[in-house]
């Protein structure tokens, strides 16, 4: 595999310090707010990673940080009256809901700068003794003038970089671009105690202790935005390697922004948009695959429009599986023959898997193997179509693609199983359908007629087969207008004295775990278990 490292500039070989084990540190959020797509768009692309990696065999360990010792942190928790630590364990509860929602697995450890302080105390007592930080009236900066690799990372000279720090400047410093280890307490400021005095941590000593306390002097991969480039990685190179003396990190991998009309997405231009609100719109995988849909360096804008044509895009997808589930028999003992036909279809999707494989290994390339799955997908489809079911060579050949199939999509994690694709909608949707069915099965074409066109204007498109009728959601559909129109429906029918449609409606419901009512407010449609 290939990684584009920004330490050098170039696309590099990934070769690991154990051939067996990859090391990851990816930077986390400051939990003083809901993270936003922008924060999303790391977490996807470097999840995306570590399951690669794990596909290919590799064990990784894998750490994300939260900085919860942080000026914003504090800042808001003065507007709220709140203690800091408090409002940030707040915020890592929700943040782990939208991580999870998002399909992210967890990370081997979530260290938190709160629980480390005695860690980074040593390590900038240490960086004092080697003279390459000191002390002023109980704050400490790094001193950048005695690293001579500084700007390494980002390319910068020292003159570019004196505008870079993330601080008002502090006429005490010895230069403007030295930077904060140690913040002396304000009254009343959260803080610790330290030979300096109380105070806390500055922002980017943070990382550079807590990955190497689980990751090592050295380890492979460090990850994160690419507005993290400089300062933060840069400072994190500086202050770890004059400590050990070693090489930090080997590969920095970095992903583009998330841009609204070409700006960057973020929560100080307050061009953002909390990612639990686009997910109450769009299911999770929706989501996901929007965002790798484009290569993870390049800049991604943001608009609803592309979130709904990544909903389309990934529904042909998941009609596939719908197709396999229904083609393929569990039961396929006997005769496996195959064809030259069968042959060559299960060549094709082998081929096509290893084109899957080469995309990823060019530096996670999730763009172009999307255009490996889609070819993939189209093919499966006119196999299945062409197919006899009852063949047991063909039900044979079937079952590997779904295998392969379904394999390349586990990778990228965008066949999720959540609430939002598998919700009570789907059921009362259902429940339409086997009414439409009804209803042309008695010849009420006209009832039949109007629950096809109803669905079809709301965004549901219904497949009728020789075995069954399927649907599919193609835009992001208003359930409150499903429900009505469920409601409305059974209604009419008790009003026109055809009890036994309406009594279908409801049986069908209850069948599907849910219940109607007759409220003093109105009829409703609830959970069995409520």
């Amino acid at each position: 595999m290939q990684v584009y490292n920004t330490l050098n500039g170039r696309k590099e070989k990934l070769q690991t310090l154990n051939p067996h084990e990859v090391k990851m540190y990816v930077c986390g959020p400051t939990t003083y707010n809901y993270i936003h797509l922008g924060n999303a768009r790391p977490l996807v692309v470097f999840d995306t990673l570590r399951r690669y990696l794990e596909y290919k065999g590799k064990n990784v360990t894998y750490i994300q940080n939260f900085t919860d010792v942080d000026d914003k942190i504090l800042n808001r928790a003065n507007e709220e009256g709140a203690e800091p630590l408090t409002l940030a364990e707040v915020y890592i509860d929700e943040y782990f809901k939208d991580a999870d929602a998002l399909g992210i697995k967890r990370a081997n450890y979530h260290p938190r700068v709160s629980d480390h302080i005695e860690d980074i105390v040593e390590a900038i007592s240490k960086l004092i003794e080697k003279n390459y930080a000191y002390e002023i009236d109980g704050d400490v900066y790094f001193r950048v003038k005695n690293f001579k690799e500084y700007g390494k990372l980002s390319g910068r000279t020292l003159d570019e970089m004196m505008a870079g720090t993330r601080v008002e400047v502090d006429e005490r410093k010895e230069e403007t671009f030295d930077f904060a280890l140690w913040k002396k307490a304000k009254a009343d400021e959260l803080s610790w105690n330290s030979p300096w005095g109380k105070g806390r941590p500055g922002w980017h000593i943070e990382c550079s202790v807590m990955a190497a306390k689980y990751l090592g002097e050295t380890f492979d991969i460090h990850g994160g935005g690419s507005d993290l480039i400089f300062p933060h990685h840069e400072n994190e190179i500086a202050q770890s390697e004059a400590l050990t003396g070693k090489p930090f990190v080997n590969y920095w991998m970095h992903n583009g922004f998330i841009t609204v009309n070409k700006e960057k997405m973020s929560k100080s231009l307050g061009n953002f948009f909390i990612l639990r609100e686009i997910l109450d719109k769009y299911p999770a995988d929706v989501v996901r695959f929007y965002l790798i849909s484009t290569h993870y360096r390049s800049p991604l804008d943001f608009d609803d429009g592309k979130l709904e044509e990544a909903r389309k895009a990934l529904n042909r997808l998941k009609t596939t599986i719908t197709l396999l589930d229904e083609f393929v028999n569990d039961d396929i003992s006997g005769n496996t023959e195959l064809d030259e036909e069968s042959k060559a279809f299960i060549q094709e999707v082998e081929g096509l898997k290893d084109n899957f494989i080469n995309a990823m290994d060019d530096d996670l390339n999730t763009a172009k193997a999307l255009g490996y799955l889609f070819e993939m997908s189209h093919s499966i489809n006119s196999f299945i179509a062409k197919a006899d079911k009852n063949d047991k060579s063909k039900q044979s050949v079937a079952k590997k693609a779904y295998i392969t199939y379904t394999e390349m999509g586990s990778v990228l994690n965008i066949f999720i199983k959540s609430e939002k694709t598998d919700s009570n909608i789907d059921s009362i949707i259902e429940v339409l359908l086997d009414l439409r069915q009804l209803a042309r099965k008695e010849k009420d074409y006209a009832l039949s007629d109007s629950i096809r066109d109803f669905l079809s204007q709301n965004g549901v498109k219904i497949e009728d087969t020789s075995e069954k009728t399927r649907f599919r959601l193609e835009e992001n559909i208003n359930e409150q207008d499903i429900l009505d129109y469920v409601v409305n429906l059974r209604t009419e029918f008790k009003q026109k004295k055809q009890y036994q449609m309406a009594d279908f409606i409801r049986e069908g419901l209850k069948e599907k775990g849910l219940i109607i009512e007759d409220t003093r407010e109105g009829v409703r449609i609830k959970l069995a278990n409520l």
